[in-house]
């Protein structure tokens, strides 16, 4: 059996998650889930491909989504603290258009304040905006559903099964192994260590298992799969310094994890079917498989 041993979220796009026991699980995901976004002027988002000390960012949001607040790990120059910015959400200030990977989508701006610590803190111009509450994006996959502002489909799913098999692959290279968050899920599972991996009830503990789960069902959610999860050069940027560090995992994926249709692909992305609330430490169950689209 598999079990939700850890739920992120990531309040604002680009920037640091939180973990939590527990969360509701929303139409789009999980609640305030990237349902943030740093912009440049002219509306393009902002990731961490190209500005990595995103990652630095850490957002916490209140329960009820009015307060944000941004605190970063370091100053402009790299050493000491940069500071803490507080602000109360709005979801009244006029849209302005965004981009988001070439779509155009609308987002409420937090206001100057937000823009002005954000700009000084990457170097940079740039603005927060936050989704709108008539957005309506509906993300492709076998199984469509609503996203915010996540690259595709509302929530990543990632086992530890398959990260400690990239490891393995990585130390036998000679790189060193990597932590989960150089990967962003919003869901890790894992399974107990003394299940029988032979047993035919045990897919979900095999690696890449995540890959052939069509319908997963955690507590009072219900989820449908959607697509692979491609990897780009966010996985080479140390989450904990802002930074890129070489070619890995890309480099050792590329030899085990080339998707057929081009690029890497590590984890699985799903759709919401049914909303409710997920805790760490949930079964998950599998109601259906599939053939994986390696």
């Amino acid at each position: 059996m598999a079990y939700v041993v850890d739920l992120i979220r990531y309040p604002v796009k680009g920037c640091a998650g939180t973990s939590t026991s527990d969360a509701f699980l929303t139409p789009a995901g999980l609640a305030h889930d990237r349902s943030f976004m740093v912009i440049s002027e002219d509306g393009i988002f902002r990731t961490q491909r190209r500005h990595p000390r995103l990652a630095l960012i850490r957002p916490a949001i209140s329960t009820d989504g009015t307060r944000l607040t941004l605190d970063a790990a370091c100053g402009a120059d790299g050493t000491g603290r940069f500071g803490t910015l507080r602000l109360d959400v709005t979801t009244s200030a006029p849209r302005r258009d965004v981009d988001l990977f070439g779509t155009a989508f609308q987002g409420i701006d937090q206001g100057d304040e937000a823009a002005a610590w954000l700009s000084e803190f990457l170097g940079t111009p740039s603005r927060l905006v936050r989704v709108p509450p008539e957005h309506d994006r509906i993300a492709d996959g076998l199984t469509p559903g609503p996203s915010g502002y996540a690259d595709s489909s509302a929530v990543h799913l990632l086992s530890r099964a398959s990260l400690a098999l990239l490891n393995q692959r990585m130390a036998e290279r000679g790189a060193p192994i990597l932590p989960m968050n150089r990967f962003r899920p919003n869901i890790v599972v894992d399974s107990h260590e003394d299940h029988d991996h032979d047993s035919g009830g045990d897919r979900a503990a095999l690696p890449h298992a995540e890959d052939r789960a069509r319908r997963i069902s955690i507590g009072g959610a219900e989820l449908g799969y959607a697509k692979l999860a491609v990897r780009c050069a966010v996985t080479l940027v140390e989450q904990e310094r802002g930074a890129r560090r070489g070619p890995e995992p890309l480099r050792t994926l590329a030899s085990y994890r080339r998707a057929a249709s081009g690029g890497v692909v590590f984890g699985a992305k799903f759709s919401v079917i049914t909303p409710g609330k997920l805790s760490v430490g949930d079964e998950v169950v599998v109601q259906e498989w599939g053939d994986a689209e390696l």
